[in-house]
């Protein structure tokens, strides 16, 4: 039994593991100055990004379903964190962070995992890009060195302040800020394995520190410092009022986290040609939530440039990861005293250079540029995030997503006449008027496609009793390409089969098959029209309506040109195998 532990181990150490150290230490300089920069734009200590991201990395590393996948703090997070952070107090955003590590679970167990990658690409590039514009016009204040601007939750009256404290900037602040900007820029064109917004906040601090030391907003001005200790144990204090108050924006970073989760993983599936479990990420990216508040720690998500930084720099498996967070830890413990030293302004550029980066604005332009229903959804979700707040813009652009899957689905859902064409066989009528040569006054065929559910329901009903414009003593109803029944499709079917039978019209159903018969097996529609009236391909209901018409009274079956109900007879199986 040992025998097989110490194999594997070692087989990792020889084969993985320099590997795994290379590209965590690398993930882990890349994500330490991020730490703290998105956790001081959200509101809150900068240590207490740096303990989201050990805990995140971590956990998620080894009990999510992505194999490459780096947590932390992001800044898709930072406008509905400050948010919290301003409405409620840094204490209730930790209650908010653990409801929305339940929630994830709940998504991950429900397996809500699938549902979360069919939200419209308009609506996921008009949330980031509105808080890309967010996150820069926040940085604005520490960029330019403002002094009495107050943090607002609005954008306008945080444009406000900040156009009425221009007059308060400091030059040392602009040049800081720059010269890391500068360094951020060129470093990849001569140093493309280090890390730029590291290597930019070590110059800019070092100028800093040795020609201006007191003319700039530090770290340790600022925050006092980061404690170089292990962080201390802390229990969010959880109420029924607190649940109520904080559910919605709870929801909202479960929603946000789940989404940049799952976009991160694609990502790294098609890097890496690994293929990620949905909701095993959901269930890891929750149980990381649920555990980092305890510690002080934000909400964590998948980042999509660390996990890239991560492939690329050769990862072998999940324990690189792990690597990082330990690594950072490890510098936490060591180097938290001089990371005080840090000016605010050095954090500036490099939170603007990222929500440049995940603005996606090429994509936004695209998208606006076709004029269609998408860029009406990507501009409200946009303006909505920006101007209102990402709350409302999440809960309103689910439901514009959830209204365009609707419109597409239901332009999909067809009801087309079916004739005999002159070799007897069946051909669906593309603009739903059928020549009178080829049309029978007792038998009416009708080909449905697609699903019947809420959204394609009303204009099936209607499409049905509008083709019926005379009194057939029978009709066929082709469904082998129905694909789904719900219980509104259900209903007006229902109501179809009563009008036509108040009209003396039997209805006879082929090729239903799946979820659609076990829905009208269910609600009892199955029985109501009777088992006889159900057959496996058209031509068995063909057969079966020939039987039940006298074709002596059809006048039109006696002529030559197109002896349809005649010919109906006498087709053979074989006629009728393009459709059930």
């Amino acid at each position: 039994m040992n025998r097989a532990i110490r194999i594997p181990i070692k087989r990792y150490f020889t084969r993985c593991f320099k590997r795994d150290l290379v590209s965590g230490l690398t993930v882990g300089v890349v994500s330490l100055p991020l730490a703290m920069a998105f956790a001081i734009a959200s509101g809150v200590k900068p240590e207490y990004g740096i303990y989201t991201t050990i805990i995140a990395a971590c956990l998620v590393a080894l009990l999510g379903g992505t194999k490459f996948q780096v947590s932390g703090p992001t800044g898709a997070f930072i406008p509905i964190l400050l948010s919290i952070v301003l409405t409620y107090g840094y204490e209730n955003l930790l209650v908010a962070g653990f409801l929305s590590g339940l929630l994830l679970i709940a998504m991950g167990l429900l397996g809500m995992g699938s549902l979360i990658k069919f939200i419209p690409r308009s609506v996921t590039i008009g949330f980031t890009a509105g808080i890309a514009v967010t996150i820069f016009t926040g940085q604005i204040v520490n960029f330019l060195g403002l002094s009495g601007v107050e943090r607002h939750e609005s954008f306008i009256a945080t444009m406000r302040d900040i156009g009425a404290h221009l007059y308060t900037a400091n030059i040392y602040s602009v040049i800081t800020a720059s010269i890391c900007l500068a360094v951020i820029l060129i470093t990849p064109r001569f140093f493309p394995r280090l890390p730029g917004a590291l290597i930019g906040i070590l110059v800019s601090t070092a100028v800093t520190t040795i020609f201006y030391p007191h003319e700039v907003t530090t770290i340790a001005s600022a925050f006092g410092g980061i404690p170089s200790g292990l962080p201390q144990l802390i229990i969010p204090e959880v109420s029924i009022d607190k649940i109520e108050q904080l559910f919605q924006p709870a929801l909202t970073i479960a929603i946000l986290g789940a989404i940049e989760s799952l976009l991160s993983a694609v990502v790294a599936d098609g890097m890496a040609g690994t293929q990620h479990n949905s909701n095993k990420e959901l269930i890891g990216q929750g149980i990381a939530n649920l555990v980092s508040p305890l510690f002080g720690g934000i909400p964590a998500t998948g980042a999509i440039a660390r996990t890239a930084t991560n492939i690329k720099t050769g990862a072998a498996t999940r324990y690189s990861v792990v690597i990082s967070g330990i690594f950072v830890f490890f510098t936490l413990l060591l180097l938290a005293p001089y990371a005080g030293l840090i000016p605010l302004s050095s954090m500036a550029p490099v939170l603007m250079l990222v929500s440049y980066n995940m603005s996606e604005h090429q994509a936004f332009a695209d998208i606006v540029r076709v004029r269609t229903f998408s860029s009406v959804v990507l501009l409200i979700s946009f303006v909505l995030t920006v101007f209102v707040n990402l709350t409302i813009a999440v809960e309103v652009g689910l439901l514009l997503a959830m209204m365009l899957f609707v419109k597409r689905m239901s332009e999909i859902t067809a009801v087309k006449p079916v004739v005999f064409d002159r070799s007897s066989n069946l051909i669906e009528v593309v603009d739903d008027e059928v020549p009178e040569e080829y049309s029978c006054p007792q038998i009416s065929i009708y080909s449905i496609d697609g699903p019947l559910f809420f959204g394609a329901a009303q204009m099936f009903s209607q499409s049905v009793m509008k083709m019926i414009n005379y009194e057939p003593s029978i009709i066929i109803l082709r469904m082998s390409k129905v694909s789904i029944i719900d219980i509104t499709g259900e209903n007006h079917l229902r109501k179809i089969i009563e009008r036509l039978r108040i009209r003396k019209i039997t209805v006879l159903i082929a090729g239903l098959q799946g979820q659609p018969k076990k829905k009208l097996e269910t609600t009892g529609l199955y029985d109501d029209i009777g088992e006889n009236h159900f057959f496996p391909h058209t031509i068995n209901a063909i057969d079966y309506a020939m039987k039940q018409i006298d074709t002596r009274h059809c006048s039109r079956c006696q002529k030559d040109v197109f002896q349809q109900c005649v010919l109906a007879g006498k087709i053979q199986h074989g006629a009728d195998k393009s459709s059930k």
